[in-house]
């Protein structure tokens, strides 16, 4: 009996001592992103309220949704399948109600969000102030950002992807696009012949 149990145990080391393929499932991975370098273009047009500095792997097309009103314009990532739409309006005693409108269309997203962090800015020698709104996790739209001077305009800004949200995959872009982002902002000015007729 004890020569069958040494010879069975033998018999068991040999067997789990053999090279074997054993089968794992493979880790979700995702595609490698190669991000062009930054250069930047101005978007000047003499009929809008203001003048952007974009970079050169985006375009901007007209708003020309049912729902568009004058100075709407979409600013489309095509390689990052991401469109920013800016939004205009013309500020006639009612900031308050703009800037209320923007904290709700930015918090709408906190059933998604795991945190969404705030950041005022000011280059009050241009009269451009706003607060750009970073929404962390799965929500629809991960950047939001307002801009005015107070008095006459206001501008809102929404990044969105044309895909489902995924923080994991999504994280290299919305980091690169973040600078973007800032740089628009930090560039940002009010067209200074723009008057309304």
């Amino acid at each position: 009996m004890k020569i069958k149990i040494v010879l069975f145990l033998s018999i068991l080391f040999c067997i789990s001592c053999t090279e074997r393929d054993i089968k794992l499932p493979k880790q979700r991975g995702y595609f490698r992103i190669d991000f062009p370098e930054r250069t930047y273009y101005s978007f000047e047009k003499r009929n809008f309220p203001y003048f952007l500095k974009l970079p050169d792997y985006s375009e901007v097309v007209i708003d020309t949704s049912n729902t568009a009103e004058p100075y709407w314009i979409n600013i489309q990532y095509p390689k990052f399948n991401a469109t920013i739409h800016i939004t205009y309006k013309h500020i006639k005693h009612n900031l308050t109600d703009f800037v209320d409108d923007a904290h709700f269309l930015a918090y709408k997203h906190d059933i998604k969000a795991e945190a969404i962090k705030t950041e005022e800015f000011h280059y009050t020698d241009k009269d451009v102030h706003g607060l750009l709104f970073d929404i962390k996790g799965n929500a629809a739209s991960v950047k939001q950002f307002v801009i005015t001077d107070s008095s006459t305009h206001f501008i809102r800004g929404a990044l969105y992807f044309n895909v489902p949200p995924n923080k994991d995959s999504l994280a290299p872009v919305i980091s690169f696009m973040h600078e973007d982002i800032v740089n628009l902002i930090s560039t940002f000015k009010w067209n200074p012949q723009f008057s309304y007729k």
